[in-house]
């Protein structure tokens, strides 16, 4: 009771301490307990052995210092002055230089950082904590689909990074970020995880950040993201910022990714990713009337001869597992996908007609060939209140710039107010898919409104070469 009565009295003396004389403060209230319970006085232990793994990299770029003088020569006024015999400008090549960090996480000098820390760098040089030697680094392997990289220095019994599982994660955590920032020199900043599983953040292909407000500033790229234990939980890639300081929001690549790749690119020097052949999104309120699932991936397209078609799964179908782990979004499945080696089994587990099932696929290698086809078509009327509807045939295709490749109704308009721009129907969209049946003309689209006129449908669109999903009541 005598302490809370103090701190009371010390938090009421701090708002009129400009003025107050000092003199009359009594010394005892001036004293805090150093063994006060439940108070953490310092983080020394948690960082001092991990920021011993975190080293700074530098990076040297040649380029060519006449290039735009040349541009600028070849001006038909500067022409026409040295009577079209131009002089002869010697390139000259001169250096760029930038900073970044990297975690040891192999003691024979494996190191993990940024790919676009070391991109397109001629040298790289490692310097690790309190040794002034530098080393030179080779890349290992590089992955910019994740912005991430290996490189390895000629060094032995390094201090190796521990990982953690960033999957236990919880915002609110608390966090340090240890790096070179602006070259400062080794640096930790504190703060707490702010979100989690942050995608469509526009950064890299694949993403899942930990958002921190732990100061992240140029320099910080490719260094440690620790927890309170001293783990390391991410790797700090980047920050949002306009004016390319600190505004509180940094973004950093998770262990668990970070360790996958890792281990790929040490092997083998590359990211070879699985492949379903699926396009997908996530559940609309909407489309979670219709499903008993509520979280998931939905099937909107399905690639021909691709191993999702060859295992038997449809568009609609919504993916809930993959291996017996949960897939909550799209995001999670394209992550967890890309993040299995090609050729490898794997059981998908779906919901369809609510009724779930599962099925085995043969996982293909990333970048396999899409099918196409060519659909030809003739104009009717709309079966669709309020939507103005054209069959695409060669003629269309070409005043429209429609691909080849997708078949389908094309909307030419949507009337104000109509029950089809309350379903979210725009100008340009393509109604390919209705349910389970495809439409590649309007008597199409007119058996599949018929075929499910009880009830609610699905109808798959393309929108700007994007699926979408749309419900019709």
């Amino acid at each position: 009771m005598k302490k809370i009565i103090l701190l009371s009295f010390l938090a009421t003396l701090s708002l009129f301490a400009a003025t107050a004389d000092i003199a009359q403060i009594p010394k005892d209230s001036q004293r805090i307990e150093a063994t006060a319970p439940n108070v953490i006085l310092s983080y020394n232990n948690a960082v001092k052995d991990i920021k011993k793994s975190v080293v700074n990299i530098s990076t040297t770029k040649k380029s060519k210092q006449n290039d735009q003088l040349n541009e600028l020569m070849q001006n038909p006024f500067f022409k026409e002055f040295f009577g079209n015999k131009m002089p002869e400008l010697k390139q000259q090549e001169r250096k760029s230089h930038s900073l970044g960090s990297g975690v040891v996480i192999a003691s024979n000098g494996f190191i993990i950082t940024n790919y676009h820390v070391i991109e397109g760098a001629e040298e790289i040089v490692i310097t690790l904590p309190d040794d002034e030697k530098e080393y030179k680094a080779k890349v290992i392997g590089e992955d910019p689909k994740t912005d991430l990289a290996v490189v390895k220095i000629e060094a032995k019994d390094l201090q190796v990074a521990k990982f953690g599982d960033s999957s236990n994660l919880l915002e609110g955590d608390v966090v340090f970020a240890i790096g070179n920032p602006f070259g400062v020199g080794e640096t930790i900043t504190h703060g707490i995880i702010s979100a989690l599983n942050k995608n469509n953040v526009g950064l890299n292909q694949y993403e899942n950040f930990i958002q921190t407000d732990a100061s992240i500033n140029p320099g910080n790229s490719g260094g440690a993201l620790v927890d309170t234990r001293g783990a390391l939980i991410g790797i700090n890639s980047a920050i949002l910022s306009k004016s390319g300081g600190n505004n509180g929001i940094g973004f950093a690549i998770p262990s668990n990714m970070v360790q996958k790749i890792a281990a790929s690119l040490i092997e083998s020097g590359k990211i070879d990713r699985g492949f379903m052949g699926v396009s997908i999104s996530d559940l609309t309120n909407d489309l979670k009337e219709l499903y008993e699932n509520k979280q998931g991936a939905l099937i909107l397209m399905i690639e021909k001869n691709s191993p999702a078609e060859k295992g038997g799964l449809q568009v609609s179908d919504l993916i809930i597992e993959v291996d017996g782990v949960k897939i909550k979004n799209s995001n999670e499945l394209k992550n967890t996908v890309a993040a299995i080696a090609p050729d490898k089994i794997i059981t998908i587990t779906y919901e369809r007609d609510k009724k779930v099932k599962s099925t085995k696929i043969k996982l293909a290698k990333m970048d396999a060939e899409k099918a196409t086809s060519d659909v030809e078509g003739k104009a009717n009327t709309s079966p669709v209140e309020g939507l103005t509807l054209l069959e695409i045939n060669d003629k269309t295709r070409a005043q429209y710039q429609i691909p080849k490749e997708i078949e389908g109704v094309l909307v030419l308009d949507v009337k104000d107010g109509s029950k089809a721009e309350k379903m979210g129907f725009k100008e340009g969209d393509i109604i390919i898919q209705v349910e389970q049946i495809r439409v590649a003309s309007l008597k199409d689209l007119n058996n599949a409104l018929k075929e499910y006129k009880s009830s609610k449908k699905r109808v798959i669109i393309n929108r700007q070469n994007y699926r979408a999903i749309l419900v019709m009541p």
